[in-house]
């Protein structure tokens, strides 16, 4: 493939001299999808876990202490450490909205984090409805202290699937919110979701093409999982839509990195769902051989994250 692309392995290598792992975070955040502001079900697949599924926090809303944060990343590096000399970190702060909370909470939790001397970055997932001005100063000030990451799933830049999978949000907030905090000095990685029903390759193309042409520093790429529990589990066992081979999705998958500006840092090609909640895709499993494949695909190295 001629278009090059930068992964994430790529630039952190570069910029911090070595290999940087992500450690997850449950700082007991909710999501205005969850508690009533918007909808009470949240997205049609987003698990019990709210994408925090591979966290070692607990089910206590807004309870978190410092010292809880500290020992959320001392458990995740622990196991790292026993396969790695890795020395240096990103506090991913993962499930549910990050920003959905005071921002006196918000500056506990996340001071607990990027004050750890080997947490080089600071990584927020959350939504584009929850960055209030409060939230927005609060980033640029931990801005300023080390690098901040927003994270915010997109999934679909058109209406109707936004409208299907019960986002609660437009693409127009989205853009609007990347705006904001591109004008604030943060990162923005924008998540898409690939395989959602009703959806055809070139809409998802398109995706990809408006998605970048906002001012993002990053983009992750998301295969569509059904999971136990989920409305899109329901919907699946119902009846059942058309679900991606490993062949598909990685030949899609080529063909939205060469729509991808060679600026903005690929930061995941594909994902692996939990097992114990996963109904489909099955091959997704097996993470080596889709990375494998997708090597083979682009003709060059897939860092195996």
């Amino acid at each position: 493939m001629d278009h090059k692309y930068i992964s994430v392995n790529e630039y952190l290598k570069d910029r911090y001299g070595e290999k940087v792992y992500k450690l997850s975070i449950d700082a007991g955040m909710t999501c205005p999808n969850r508690d009533g502001t918007i909808g009470t079900g949240g997205c049609i697949f987003c698990s019990k876990g709210g994408s925090g599924d591979f966290t070692f926090g607990d089910d206590k809303r807004y309870s978190c202490s410092a010292d809880d944060i500290v020992r959320q990343l001392e458990k995740a590096k622990s196991l790292i450490v026993k396969k790695s000399g890795c020395r240096k970190y990103i506090a991913y702060f993962q499930a549910f909205s990050n920003t959905y909370a005071s921002t006196e909470y918000l500056r506990k939790v996340f001071y607990a984090a990027i004050e750890q001397p080997e947490v080089v970055i600071l990584s927020i997932a959350t939504r584009c409805d929850c960055i209030s001005d409060e939230v927005l100063m609060l980033l640029k000030e931990l801005n300023e202290i080390k690098p901040v990451w927003v994270e915010m799933g997109l999934q679909s830049v058109h209406a109707a699937t936004l409208s299907y999978i019960k986002c609660g949000y437009t693409y127009e907030q989205y853009a609007k919110s990347v705006y904001r905090l591109n004008e604030a000095g943060i990162d923005v990685i924008a998540h898409l979701i690939l395989g959602i029903p009703g959806e055809t390759e070139s809409m998802m193309l398109d995706s990809v093409d408006r998605t970048c042409s906002l001012p993002i520093q990053g983009i992750k790429l998301q295969l569509l999982h059904v999971l136990k529990g989920t409305e899109l589990a329901d919907i699946y066992k119902k009846e059942p839509f058309h679900i991606m081979s490993m062949e598909e999705y990685c030949s899609l998958v080529v063909k939205c990195i060469e729509h991808i500006p060679s600026d903005i840092i690929v930061h995941r090609m594909t994902g692996d769902g939990p097992r114990r909640l996963l109904i489909e895709p099955k091959w997704s499993t097996d993470k080596k051989r889709v990375l494998n494949t997708l090597k083979h695909m682009l003709k060059e190295e897939i860092p195996q994250i």
